[in-house]
């Protein structure tokens, strides 16, 4: 593990290390203590790390939340009940709204970013 440093209001590290306990979510709801500077219910971070291959196998349902997706490196597909997508360009983006389900597939291996709000159980 690589060096933090966290203060009162204030965390600095790593996102593949402090992602490891919450599936990559590095900020929301979830984050324990609540006193953490990155426990909020307005927003939700991921850093996701998917090997090619990798999928959600499942379809989202009925999410009320807007979601961005943002590719950091490789190919990423994301499917929405209005479409499917082909990331492939460091930078390209996705976002979509409530009410639209989704589902995604590692192309090649990929990092990608994904921040949606408000961040709800």
């Amino acid at each position: 593990m690589g060096d933090f440093v966290v203060g009162a209001r204030w965390h600095s590290g790593n996102a593949a290390d402090d992602g490891l306990d919450t599936r990559g979510w590095l900020v929301g709801h979830f984050i324990n203590p609540p006193e953490d500077v990155r426990s909020t219910k307005d927003v939700e971070v991921k850093w996701g790390i998917h090997p090619a291959g990798d999928k959600r196998p499942d379809w989202t349902s009925d999410d009320q939340r807007t979601t961005l997706l943002l590719l950091v490196q490789g190919t990423f597909r994301i499917d929405l009940t209005e479409g499917s997508v082909t990331m492939q360009r460091q930078g390209d983006y996705v976002m979509w709204g409530p009410g639209i389900d989704h589902s995604w597939e590692a192309i090649t291996d990929a990092v990608v970013i994904t921040v949606r709000w408000p961040s709800s159980a």
